[in-house]
C-alpha cells in the first residue's frame, strides 16, 4: 500500500482541525458545568448538633451549599427531630436547584412541625418554580394564616398570582407586602419575579404595577425607579400615569416631568 508523504498527512490534519474550529465558532453550544465540589473540611464526629448547624449556616452564607448540606445532614443525624435544620437543608437544596430533594426536606420539616410557616412557604416556592401557581398560592395562604405579618409570604403570593395573570389579586398581595416592608421588592423583584417573567411585556406590566403601588404610598423614589424600568421594558400603557389617581402626587415632582419628557427607549432583549 502506498504511504502518503508526511506533508500530505499534516495538511489533512490541519484541514480537519480548521474545519472543526470553524464549525465550533458558528455553533451555539451548551457547556456542561463541572460538578459542584466540596470546599470545607467534612464534619467531625465530636461536634455537637448545634455546632454542626451553625457551621452549616456559615457555609450557606458563603454560598457553599453542598458543604452546608453535609453539616446539616450531620446535625440531623445527631438530632433527627429538628424541623429547623430540615428546613435549612431544603433551602440549600433549593439553591442548588435540587427541587425534589428540597421538597422532601420541607415536607419532613412540616411533618415535624405542622405550624412551621417558613417551611410551608418554601414548599410553595417549589411549586412556583415548577410553574404550578395554583398549588403555590395554596401553600402561601397556609403560611399566611400562621404568620399574617410576613411581607415575604405576601410577595411570593403576588408573584404566583402574577404568574396566573390575575393582576388584581397580584396587586393586592404586593400592596400588602409593601405595607409590611417597604424594602421587600428591593430584595426580590430584580432577581425574583421580575427576572422570571417570560416576556418583556410581562416584566413591563409588573414594573408599572409596582410603580403605581409605590406612588400610592408616597414613595416617589421607588415609583420613578419602577416607571423607568417599565418604559425600558417597552410598556405600552405608560400614558396611564397622566390619569391614574395613584400618580396624582408624583405628577407634581419635577423628576417625573423630566422622566416622561426623556422617554427612555425600550432596551431590546
Amino acid at each position: 500500500m502506498r504511504r502518503r508523504p508526511l506533508f500530505c498527512v499534516l495538511a489533512l490534519v490541519i484541514s480537519f482541525v480548521s474545519a472543526v474550529q470553524a464549525q465550533d465558532s458558528n455553533a451555539e453550544l451548551v457547556q456542561v458545568s463541572p460538578p459542584t465540589i466540596r470546599r470545607a473540611q467534612p464534619p467531625t464526629a465530636t461536634a455537637t448538633a448545634e455546632e454542626l448547624e451553625n457551621r452549616g449556616d456559615e457555609l450557606r452564607a458563603e454560598k457553599a451549599y453542598l458543604d452546608a448540606l453535609d453539616y446539616y445532614r450531620a446535625a440531623i443525624a445527631k438530632r433527627p427531630n429538628n424541623p429547623v435544620v430540615y428546613n435549612k437543608a431544603g433551602i440549600a437544596e433549593l439553591q442548588m436547584q435540587h427541587y425534589n430533594e428540597a421538597g422532601k426536606d420541607f415536607e419532613h420539616a412540616i411533618h415535624l412541625d405542622r405550624e412551621f410557616a417558613d417551611a410551608i412557604n418554601n414548599l410553595g416556592v417549589i411549586d412556583y418554580e415548577a410553574r404550578k401557581f395554583g398549588k403555590a398560592i395554596k401553600q402561601y395562604e397556609k403560611a399566611l394564616r400562621l404568620r399574617p405579618d410576613s411581607a415575604s409570604f405576601y410577595s411570593n403570593e403576588g408573584a404566583a398570582y402574577f404568574g396566573k395573570k390575575e393582576l388584581e389579586r397580584a396587586t393586592e398581595a404586593y400592596a400588602k407586602a409593601i405595607e409590611l416592608d417597604p424594602n421587600i421588592l428591593d430584595r426580590t423583584s430584580q432577581h425574583g419575579i421580575s427576572a422570571q417573567l417570560p416576556s418583556p411585556q410581562d416584566r413591563a406590566r409588573f414594573d408599572f404595577i409596582i410603580a403605581k403601588l409605590c406612588a400610592k404610598r408616597g414613595d416617589s423614589d421607588r415609583s420613578l425607579q419602577y416607571l423607568r424600568r417599565a418604559m425600558e421594558e417597552g410598556y405600552k400603557g405608560i400614558d396611564a400615569v397622566y390619569k391614574d389617581p395613584e400618580f396624582a402626587g408624583l405628577r407634581n415632582d419635577t423628576r417625573f416631568t423630566e422622566l416622561m419628557a426623556s422617554r427612555p427607549p425600550a432596551i431590546p432583549e
